[in-house]
């Protein structure tokens, strides 16, 4: 069955160069912090232990495996050098080192066999499988007293755990994730794909005490970059373990995600918001899905994988045509749009550079990219 043609490649490349000039423009003012958000202008800055780290330098590795070019490798290549000394200096562990060592150290050392890479990337499986309550079958969220919380995003965690199985032909690693994504099934996916964002369990007897709202609005809504993380997350476990149910997993969430877009193919920031059609988009929920789908199309039959494409062209398109700042020379996110956190009513419609990162890597991915990071 021939792919369904939604976008055309000229236009692929038009946005492709949009990217180039948004990655060189920040190149040339030099990044020394974290970039997490941008509302008007240059991106905000945080320290390299922050969960967001990785997102900045995984769009460096992508753009050099793309186009050889010799800047994107050298800007890159000691962002996570700096990422573990702050992680062994200031002692700030938390459950996100997936996110933050997949686009840094472990694509560092698929694109280049930087064994320093390699090192980093195990170190940091090693110490979120160390995470794992046995009693509850899940990754522990964040720190503090939240010994028996667990969150949706972690989903996405679980891609080092899989590499570092594969990687040390050591099965515990990948034992713990699909753990991990049992739970998530049980707990966090409702029987309609939706998703909940935070479980709290009893950490000594692993018991269910309750569903949390979290980021998303009410604790049965359906925070829409949740409900992505939960789509390509468990894509991502059916790749590495080819087991059914995972896949069943992602497909019930996918469709969730696709039946309660509006017609311009971005979310709203939770898709049970009252007035949703007024509500503050998510740039960045719409290129996670979008990414996931193009990766769920990879592994299903035909007509299936047309359908995901499509859907995940479609909603490229709209990001492209809708939400890109390319003709604002003077704002450096690509995304318009993103809400990082409503209820906190912090980083409402602004560009987030996990938004950037993820339609980099889809658009990657049309161009024919073959290396993956989650």
């Amino acid at each position: 069955m021939e792919k369904p043609i939604i976008i055309d490649p000229a236009s692929i490349d038009l946005w492709w160069k949009g990217v180039q000039n948004k990655v060189d423009t920040m190149l040339s003012r030099g990044i020394e912090l974290a970039p997490h958000a941008a509302q008007s202008g240059a991106y905000d800055g945080l320290k390299l232990d922050q969960w967001i780290s990785g997102f900045w330098p995984g769009m460096l590795w992508i753009l050099y495996d793309l186009t050889a070019e010799e800047r994107y490798k050298l800007s890159a290549w000691e962002w996570d050098t700096r990422m573990e000394r702050h992680l062994l200096e200031d002692n700030h562990f938390h459950h996100d080192v997936g996110f933050q060592y997949l686009p840094t150290s472990v694509l560092k050392y698929k694109l280049t066999g930087d064994m320093d890479g390699r090192r980093r990337g195990l170190a940091a499986a090693n110490f979120l499988a160390g995470r794992f309550n046995l009693a509850g079958q899940f990754l522990r969220a964040w720190n503090r007293d939240l010994t028996g919380w667990a969150i949706i995003d972690c989903m996405m965690n679980l891609s080092i755990l899989f590499w570092a199985s594969e990687e040390l032909q050591d099965p515990r690693f990948s034992q713990i994730a699909c753990a991990h994504a049992d739970t998530v099934i049980k707990h966090m996916i409702r029987g309609d794909g939706s998703t909940c964002h935070i479980a709290v369990f009893d950490p000594i007897t692993g018991e269910l005490l309750e569903h949390m709202g979290g980021q998303g609005f009410a604790q049965d809504s359906c925070w829409s970059r949740g409900n992505a993380w939960a789509l390509y997350g468990m894509t991502n476990t059916y790749r590495y373990t080819k087991k059914e149910k995972y896949l069943h997993a992602a497909q019930q969430v996918a469709h969730h995600f696709l039946s309660s877009l509006p017609e311009e193919m971005v979310p709203p920031w939770d898709f049970r918001v009252p007035n949703a059609s007024g509500a503050p988009r998510d740039t960045s929920a719409a290129s996670i899905a979008a990414s996931g789908l193009l990766e769920l199309a990879e592994v299903v039959q035909a007509e299936d994988a047309n359908k995901y494409r499509s859907a995940a062209e479609r909603i490229l398109k709209s990001l492209s045509e809708r939400y890109t700042a390319f003709d604002e020379p003077q704002h450096e996110g690509i995304l318009r749009g993103g809400t990082g956190h409503k209820p906190a009513e912090t980083n409402v419609n602004v560009s987030l550079i996990y938004g950037d990162y993820y339609y980099v890597e889809a658009l990657a991915k049309l161009q024919g990219w073959k290396h993956r990071v989650f």
